[in-house]
């Protein structure tokens, strides 16, 4: 194809074998985008394309990514908003006859392989790269993640446990949960850990709690992709599920959540969707 597709906040140029996606870097576009600068997307890492009526005049060219393709989706575990998602091209509506085009032509091109690949397809950001959490800096080198503790926001446990670092070789995956949401953070999974690790977050030294303000998603997203993709280049493929929690500890955190709600601190919307989390970990 060869062409160039030009839409809200980035750019698609359709190649024989990829699209490469360009971001604008203007204050309106997402700073997920604009930290990810392009991306080349191939072919085979695609696993559908749909075009669909979007808001206020306007069409949304989304390329629906193959399961396991890319580490910044399998990372993100579906919790991007739709403002945030990468595959999506925002085009205004007069040009829904040129991207209907496009999106055939992409769809002639696609392969029907479901099975997820045995490596990432799409590249990574590159290390190294830092951000700040609420309780400590997380630091990624390309080979090891190190959290180093603040004393205003780390726990006692965190404290006592000091300053950590994780040789990729003995992870077995990343838990990445949005800043935007209740209790956001960067967990790290341990491969063969000495003791089970704590359910909560702010309890485990093996992770970073995110707060207003800390680890926003342009930061703390990049990184854990970078890392899930170094994990599985390590060795076995990544396992990303976060361990099950106690039925005791889920009562606790909802009773917690309950509270907040009571004190108008978590939406209503917010209440519900966290506690439906939460009783699905049992």
């Amino acid at each position: 194809m060869g062409d160039v597709l030009a839409g809200f906040h980035a750019a698609w140029e359709f190649e024989s074998d990829s699209v490469l996606i360009r971001f604008e870097r203007g204050i309106r576009t997402p700073k997920l985008f604009q930290a990810l600068g392009e991306r080349r997307i191939p072919l085979e890492a695609m696993a559908g394309v749909t075009l669909t009526p979007g808001k206020r005049g306007t069409v949304v060219l989304h390329a629906v990514p193959r399961a396991g393709a890319d580490p910044l989706m399998e990372a993100a575990a579906g919790q991007l908003k739709e403002g945030g998602d990468p595959y999506r091209l925002v085009l205004p509506a007069d040009r829904e006859t040129l991207a209907e085009y496009y999106a055939d032509e992409l769809r002639a091109a696609l392969t029907e392989d479901a099975e997820p690949p045995e490596r990432y397809l799409v590249a990574p950001p590159e290390a190294p790269l830092h951000f700040k959490a609420y309780d400590g800096k997380a630091s990624f080198d390309g080979k090891a993640v190190s959290f180093r503790w603040f004393w205003t926001g780390a726990s006692s446990a965190k404290w006592k446990a000091g300053d950590q670092s994780f040789p990729v070789t003995g992870l077995s995956g990343v838990e990445w949960r949005s800043p935007e949401v209740f209790e956001g953070h960067l967990r790290l999974l341990r491969r063969e850990p000495a003791t089970a690790q704590p359910a909560q977050a702010d309890q485990d030294p093996a992770a970073v709690v995110f707060g207003l303000g800390y680890g926003p998603v342009h930061e703390s997203l990049p990184f854990a992709a970078s890392v899930l993709a170094a994990v599985r280049a390590s060795g076995p493929t990544a396992v990303t599920a976060a361990p099950r929690r106690d039925p005791a500890d889920i009562a606790d955190r909802i009773r917690h959540l309950g509270e907040l709600h009571q004190a108008g601190l978590v939406t209503d919307e917010e209440f519900t969707t966290k506690k439906a989390e939460l009783l699905a970990e049992l």
